[in-house]
């Protein structure tokens, strides 16, 4: 009894020290935003993107070690769960062609990776949620070899001192009970960053917010999880009630999610580091040896690595970053809407809509969030993922109007003009945006595919499972073809 009180206090005085590091690394963060000492003269886009990893029948396989030491690529790197693979695409400058640039390099690499993963008998897979998935593939060795997703998996059911309870609606609505952060492990997406200067970041930030609503109404690829078909972007649920740390009592008592979405419009990127340390717990607290007083008043650029780690543990859609490369410190805006695939060329023109439109709007003399509320842009965020394409969605001026209405006749104008103010090449404009079209046009994105192949092979007399199963060896034709998914025949 006398050392697990000593364990306790020690851990007490831990966290409290924790405490008081962000704090610290919060004014000295404030203190470098009035200094303006960032870098941020050629602004840079970068791209992470998670896969996952199937056996020869397409079943989840456990294998990301085994990948990652014969990729032996540093860009490659492990997820939480053991199927999971994470590609870090280099951050380059948007103007001009680097955009078909980008599509051969992201393509050649992720063919070698998956040439080399093949070795071991294992597919790479790039999905939203993989629908093959099942209960009984989360029950033993599905977590990575990592002692920080051990402790994230820890601290969480620490917090919750309950098992997850997923509630998902839809078609075939799914109750299932989690007693890891396993399901997380299902949710696999495209990251897009984009570096900015301090007086940029918040104008910018929340066009990203009233952006995606749209965007995931686009590119929405996750229909399927456990079996059950459920929201088009099932992926958002699934990933915020696996991160819940909250038990009952505390949702009742209106206390925030980590998976977050936000509560208002902001001035200033400081707002959103604010909150993060006012509304959530510390989840990894983990102390470092800096002084982040005495490393900014010596000259030096400070690591704050407290106020880093603490921002990593609040998943917000659209999360801030602060960051330090070659000595140098910047700010980015990660956005973490997009699920993953259906094919590179579909992960670029997501991504060349999003740049195009976030520049147009962040620059707009009257800007879209003075004349919308925020509680409507999340409103058409949860629209968007439940129904995907055939979501309707609220916009200024137009009132409720259909997503396809929406991109075709208002936001891809808009984002032309955005990615060309950018100096993005007339060539690269049309490919992508013209993918945007396509899909908009057609009504078909990655989640509209896969539900209208798995109802065609079930009605054909297959059963769920093998449907799901042949639905993605098809898909993963069709990602190897890097045809755009409006294409995609049934």
């Amino acid at each position: 009894m006398g050392e697990e009180v000593k364990r306790t206090t020690y851990n007490r005085a831990h966290r409290r020290e924790y405490r008081r590091k962000v704090r610290l690394c919060l004014d000295v963060f404030e203190t470098m935003l009035e200094q303006s000492r960032f870098d941020s003269g050629r602004p840079l886009t970068g791209m992470e993107i998670e896969c996952n990893l199937v056996d020869a029948d397409y079943q989840p396989a456990m294998s990301n070690r085994f990948v990652l030491d014969a990729i032996a690529n540093p860009a490659y790197q492990p997820e939480l769960g053991a199927y999971n693979i994470e590609f870090n695409v280099p951050p380059r400058p948007l103007p001009g062609h680097t955009g078909l640039d980008l599509e051969a390099e992201v393509r050649a690499s992720l063919n070698d990776a998956e040439t080399k993963a093949n070795s071991g008998g294992a597919h790479i897979v790039m999905i939203g949620i993989l629908p093959t998935l099942m209960p009984e593939h989360l029950n033993d060795n599905w977590m990575s070899e990592s002692t920080r997703y051990a402790a994230l998996n820890d601290s969480i059911f620490s917090a919750r001192g309950e098992d997850i309870s997923i509630n998902i609606a839809g078609p075939e609505p799914l109750s299932w009970q989690a007693a890891s952060i396993a399901p997380e492990s299902a949710c696999t997406s495209t990251q897009l960053h984009l570096q900015l200067a301090p007086a940029d970041f918040a104008a910018n930030w929340n066009a990203a917010q009233v952006m995606a609503g749209p965007q995931l109404a686009l590119a929405a690829n996750s229909p399927y999880f456990f079996g059950h078909q459920l929201w088009s972007e099932t992926r958002i649920e699934v990933f915020a009630q696996s991160t819940d740390t909250r038990p009952e009592e505390l949702k009742a008592q209106g206390v925030r999610p980590r998976v977050w979405f936000g509560d208002r419009w902001i001035t200033s990127i400081l707002d959103l580091f604010k909150e993060n340390i006012r509304y959530f717990p510390s989840l990894l607290p983990e102390v470092s040896e800096e002084d982040p007083v005495a490393e900014l008043a010596a000259g030096r650029i400070p690591q704050l690595s407290e106020l880093r780690l603490h921002n990593g543990t609040v998943y917000r859609w659209n999360r801030p970053v602060y960051d330090v490369v070659d000595g140098r410190p910047h700010l980015r805006l990660e956005n973490r809407v997009l699920p993953a695939g259906p094919t590179v060329i579909d992960m670029l023109a997501n991504s060349a809509f999003y740049y195009g439109m976030l520049r147009s709007l962040s620059e707009e003399e009257s800007p879209l969030w003075t004349r919308m509320s925020f509680a409507a842009a999340q409103a058409n965020f949860l629209e968007a993922a439940r129904n995907g394409i055939d979501a309707r969605l609220h916009w200024p001026d137009l009132g409720e109007v259909t997503a396809q209405e929406l991109v075709l006749n208002t936001l891809l104008p808009i984002a032309h003009e955005g990615l060309r103010r950018w100096g993005v090449d007339a060539e690269v404009r049309d490919r992508f945006l013209g993918v945007i079209e396509g899909r908009a046009s057609t009504g078909r994105n990655g989640a509209s595919w896969q539900v209208s192949t798995v109802r065609a092979l079930q009605d054909g007399g297959m059963t769920r499972r093998a449907a799901l199963a042949e639905m993605l060896r098809r898909y993963c034709e069709h990602m190897h073809a890097n045809e755009p998914v409006h294409d995609w025949g049934l």
